[in-house]
């Protein structure tokens, strides 16, 4: 047979449409022709896939005019996980395998110049879109990758080392779902059981910070962004590190968007799974690197973060096309990347942590050292930071520094599971009462779910017309007093809580 053809599937955000890559031999002037939108890493396949077959033993047509076709010819390819459908196909169509035998079957994964497979991106994402668009194939990766893939419940993976391997399967005489021989590296990749997180560090490890404390569980609670001001050394990175460990467990679907994020930028292991990510990027990182981007799109900073924080030092020392690019996912909980070709679409509901110093020199208010910046560079700096983005930032607390004295004598306060119980339950109280957290509240179903009482309506109304708040952070602060009525176990939310939300949004000026 001169025609064969193969299933595989590209990566286009966490869609994984599928491509079937056709090989057709041809008598003629011997070349190799590969065709369908491939990036130039998809057209090196032509002399990574030869040397691997002549290195494998098996035959490689030199004699033939192959031409391969990556179908749909309009959508993008990128990667060299074709190597190995492009290799089956040529065997198939030179009639070394049967070509019968390869359908219900899909194949990914790049070879190595001696037919070895190694791992490629995004086996999770594409493991996740074949449950999710009801696919009954079944899937063929290297070991790494299907290691990856197999953590999506229902789907049959197998894994494979080398070349060898995968053709020995489509031998006429051998039985797929079975390895041939004892010796063999093909197996099924069985499903992982949900396995608890590790550990990571503990809030008991941070001394004193009463407020900033209570803002983090508030945080966690709630869904909130959080804005920790202090002078350098207060503490506040600290902190920052253990706000992941107070977010409730993430279910098994949170688990698999979230590992197959990672997947897809190369950074997922299988030590973090069912682990809320921190993304914490450096105060040089650009636009792109934050939100996403490049040809073909790939996932930036905050959609890593999907489920998990992301955790923005020196806020203030970001690039203001950076920070202003924060401001739609904030709100949306998603990122939709437009290119001239393409449009790729990323989830990015994380929780927002920044951490700034007050001023310049970063001891502006401090008892303990004396503030060298002038009122002039001091609005300029905390004027890096615009209005919109501010008002989309919840809670806003001040870190002061602790005198030497009070830290070598103040105890550690709470552990991070006993504040990660209270948070679980106000998040199980926002989710039987709206389905969602709080952060998300807005329109109507604010005004339903708020339960505000009449004092606390009067005490907001006068609070935001004194400090001329706009309307997204009136209803913000309305939002954080209803999470502290949940951790209250309030069923209404009164003066009391409206009363502590409003004092977590005055640190900065137009804050």
């Amino acid at each position: 047979m001169s025609l064969a053809l193969v299933q595989s599937r590209a990566l286009l955000g966490l869609a994984a449409p599928a491509v079937t890559v056709e090989v057709h031999l041809a008598n003629g002037l011997p070349s190799f022709t590969l065709v369908g939108l491939a990036e130039v890493e998809v057209k090196e396949a032509r002399e990574r896939v030869r040397a691997a077959l002549q290195n494998a033993g098996l035959e490689f047509p030199n004699n033939k005019k192959i031409t391969v076709n990556l179908a749909p010819a309009d959508l993008p390819k990128d990667s060299g996980r074709f190597d190995l459908p492009i290799a089956l196909g040529i065997l198939a169509a030179s009639g070394q395998i049967e070509a019968a035998r390869l359908a219900g079957w899909e194949f990914a994964g790049e070879l190595s110049l001696s037919g070895q497979l190694r791992p490629v991106r995004g086996a999770l994402a594409t493991s996740l879109a074949l449950r999710r668009q009801g696919e009954p194939a079944r899937l063929v990766l290297p070991p790494e990758s299907a290691e990856e893939a197999a953590l999506v419940p229902g789907i049959e993976v197998y894994s494979a080392r080398h070349l060898l391997d995968v053709v020995r399967q489509l031998l006429p005489t051998s039985d797929a779902s079975t390895p041939t021989d004892a010796t063999d590296h093909w197996q099924r990749v069985p499903a992982s059981a949900p396995q608890e997180p590790p550990a990571g560090p503990d809030l008991a490890d941070v001394k004193g910070q009463g407020a900033a404390r209570r803002a983090l569980e508030i945080a966690a609670a709630g869904g909130h962004g959080l804005l920790l001001v202090g002078p350098p050394g207060a503490g506040k990175s600290m902190l920052a590190e253990r706000f992941a460990g107070l977010l409730p467990a993430m279910d098994v679907e949170q688990a698999l968007e979230s590992a197959a994020i990672a997947s897809l930028a190369g950074r997922f292991t299988p030590a973090q799974w069912m682990q809320r990510p921190t993304a914490h990027p450096h105060h040089t990182s650009s636009a792109v690197a934050l939100v996403g981007g490049g040809s073909p799109p790939r996932p930036g900073e905050i959609s890593i973060a999907h489920e998990g924080v992301l955790f923005l030092d020196e806020f203030p020392e970001f690039a203001r096309s950076a920070l202003e690019a924060l401001r739609e996912p904030l709100e949306t909980g998603r990122i939709t990347i437009a290119r001239a070709t393409q449009r790729a679409e990323f989830p990015a509901r994380f929780q927002l942590i920044a951490a700034m110093n007050p001023c310049p020199c970063g001891f502006a208010g401090s008892p303990q050292r004396p503030c060298r910046c002038t009122p002039e560079q001091i609005a300029r700096y905390q004027g890096k930071l615009s209005g919109p983005l501010l008002d989309r930032i919840d809670l806003h607390v001040e870190v002061p520094a602790l005198p030497a004295a009070e830290l070598l004598q103040h105890g550690g306060g709470e552990s991070s599971s006993t504040v990660r119980a209270r948070v679980a339950q106000a998040r199980e109280r926002a989710l039987a009462r709206q389905g969602h957290a709080n952060h998300q509240l807005q329109g109507q179903r604010l005004d339903t779910h708020l339960a505000l009482a009449p004092a606390a309506s009067h005490f907001l109304q006068a609070a935001a017309t004194r400090l001329g708040w706009s309307a997204r952070a009136t209803h913000r602060t309305l939002r954080v007093a209803r999470t502290i009525a949940d951790l209250a176990g309030s069923p209404t939310t009164e003066t009391v809580h409206v009363a502590e939300a409003v004092q977590y949004r005055r640190v900065l000026r137009g804050a």
